[in-house]
C-alpha cells in the first residue's frame, strides 16, 4: 500500500551497522547457489525476520565505487544466517523525506541471525569499506514476519514495494494496532500482491523514528502500476490510517537477478 508523502525532515546520518567483529562460519562460495535454491523452495520457517536498510548515496560518488558496493553487500548471501539477501537500485522512490538510492533486504530464521550476520567480519568489512565511503545517509529497519506466506527467496524479477511509517507522537497503542491490521488485510483487497509482510520495527535506534514497516511482493513492475491505477481502492486504504502520520516513506525496487546485481 503506497502512502502519501508529508512534510520532509532534515537527513541526518548515522551507521545502523555495528562495527565489531564475531565469528560465525561463512558457507563456501561453491555450494551457494543450491543452498539459496533450496531454501526458496523450503517451507518458510515459523519466524522471518525482515532487514532493510536504505542508503543514499553521495551525488558525487563514482558509479564504479557504487557497483562496488552493491557486489560486496550481494556477496554477503553466502553467510551462514542469510536465508535471503539482495542489495540494489531504488527503481521508483514515490514518497521519502530523505532521496534514498539503494537498498539491502535481507531474510533470516531468527533475531540471532541477524545479529550474526550484523558482526560478521565480511559484513563489517564490506560496511566500513564499500558503504560507509560513498554513502552520506544510511536507515535501518527491522520487523518479524510471522507465517511467512511463499517463498523466503522472492524470484528474480519480481517488483517489491516497502512502506515505512512515522506515527505521529503520543499517538496511543491502538492506533498503531490499528494501522497494523489495516495494512496486514491490504492483500485481500489487491489480488496483485503475491505476498506481504508487516510488523513493527524492533531497532528503533537506527530508524529515523520509523516504527512500523511492510513488504509486498508482486509478480513484475507492471502489477504495482496496476494495483496504483486503481486509485480511488487506494486512497480509500490510505484514509483509513493517514490520521496518525506524521510521515512515510515508500519506494519500489526490483529483485535483480545474479548477474544483474551489482549494476
Amino acid at each position: 500500500m503506497s502512502m502519501l508523502s508529508l512534510k520532509a525532515t532534515r537527513p541526518h546520518f548515522s551507521s545502523p551497522f555495528p562495527l565489531h567483529f564475531q565469528s560465525p562460519n561463512r558457507r563456501p562460495a561453491s555450494h551457494l547457489s543450491f543452498l539459496k535454491m533450496s531454501t526458496a523452495a523450503a517451507a518458510p520457517p515459523p519466524e522471518t525476520i525482515e532487514h532493510i536498510v536504505l542508503f543514499k548515496v553521495k551525488e558525487t560518488a563514482e558509479p564504479s565505487r557504487v557497483q562496488s558496493m552493491l557486489s560486496s553487500l550481494n556477496a554477503l548471501v553466502s553467510l551462514d544466517p542469510v536465508l535471503h539477501l539482495s542489495a540494489a537500485p531504488i527503481h521508483r522512490l514515490k514518497s521519502s523525506p530523505i532521496p534514498f538510492t539503494h537498498l539491502l533486504h535481507c531474510r533470516y530464521s531468527s533475531k540471532d541471525g541477524l545479529k550474526a550476520y550484523a558482526v560478521h567480519p565480511s559484513h563489517v568489512a564490506a560496511v566500513k569499506e564499500r558503504v560507509l565511503p560513498v554513502c552520506d545517509d544510511v536507515m535501518a529497519v527491522d520487523w518479524v514476519a510471522r507465517d511467512l506466506l511463499g517463498p523466503v527467496v522472492p524470484p528474480p524479477g519480481s517488483a517489491v514495494r516497502l512502506s515505512f511509517l512515522k506515527l505521529k507522537e503520543g499517538s496511543a497503542a491502538e492506533a498503531k494496532d490499528e494501522i497494523l491490521r489495516v495494512i496486514g488485510g491490504v492483500k485481500e483487497n489487491f489480488e496483485e500482491i503475491q505476498q506481504l509482510t508487516v510488523g513493527e520495527n524492533f531497532s528503533p535506534e537506527r530508524a529515523k523514528g520509523y516504527s512500523i514497516a511492510s513488504l509486498a511482493v508482486f509478480p513484475g513492475v507492471g502489477e504495482i502500476d496496476s494495483m496504483d491505477a486503481k486509485g480511488e481502492l487506494v486512497s480509500s486504504e490510505k484514509d483509513k490510517v493517514r490520521e496518525h502520520l506524521e510521515s512515510v516513506i515508500v519506494l519500489d525496487f526490483v529483485v535483480p537477478s545474479s548477474q544483474s546485481a551489482s549494476l
